[in-house]
């Protein structure tokens, strides 16, 4: 097949549209365009078109990556399988997230501390936080050091505890909505206990 033009994207730095006959291109790289040489006329082979359309799903997935990445953070599982769900085969997704993570673009461990940050902040005890570790695929290996950037849970119980009651008193039907408010957002029974019980108030264990 033959290139019958060759230009740089308008909107992508890097990117070179190969346009072909029939109407077809492919997007490319300079250093492919380089390593192919290839120019203008030139009657590609039908092996080097497989090698091109290669390079040009690589690069594209590529691309793909750090426009997702830049759009949300996402851990290096989530990114692959957002890839491979945008029809990126299984080893351009797990090469754009090694090529990310290579130059510090794509952290699980960052990524862990933001999540632990920003559920405590809303309130959350560290069994909500390790579900939402879970479920967005941050490896094990990283939860124990970002679990422990999360505040005291007395303290961030103190402060849901504080919004919730402005200050008033507690009858027997409102602590038991909080303290199971509090357990569904994921503290431990002793942490609520103790926490309630620094109010004056006793809850017993049903």
């Amino acid at each position: 097949m033959k290139i019958v033009k060759i230009e740089k994207s308008k909107h992508k730095q890097g990117r070179i549209l190969v346009h072909l006959e029939g109407g077809d291109f492919l997007r490319i790289t300079e250093d492919e365009l380089l390593r192919f040489d290839l120019y203008t006329g030139l009657d590609i082979s039908p092996d080097t078109m497989v090698e091109l359309q290669k390079c040009a799903a690589r690069s594209e997935t590529r691309v793909r990556a750090v426009n997702m990445i830049s759009a949300r953070p996402l851990s290096k599982k989530e990114l692959q399988k957002r890839l491979r769900e945008k029809g990126a085969a299984d080893a351009d997704a797990e090469a754009a997230a090694d090529w990310l993570e290579e130059i510090g673009a794509l952290d699980d461990l960052a990524y862990a501390k933001t999540i632990v940050r920003h559920y405590s902040a809303n309130g959350c005890g560290e069994a909500k936080l390790r579900d939402e570790l879970r479920r967005r695929g941050v490896p094990r290996d990283c939860w124990d050091e970002a679990l422990a950037t999360a505040p005291d849970p007395a303290e961030t119980i103190a402060r849901v505890i504080a919004s919730k009651t402005k200050g008033g008193a507690l009858g027997e039907k409102e602590r038991k909505k909080l303290s199971d408010m509090l357990l569904r957002r994921g503290f431990a029974w002793r942490d609520v206990r103790a926490a309630l019980s620094v109010l004056g108030e006793e809850i017993l264990e049903d």
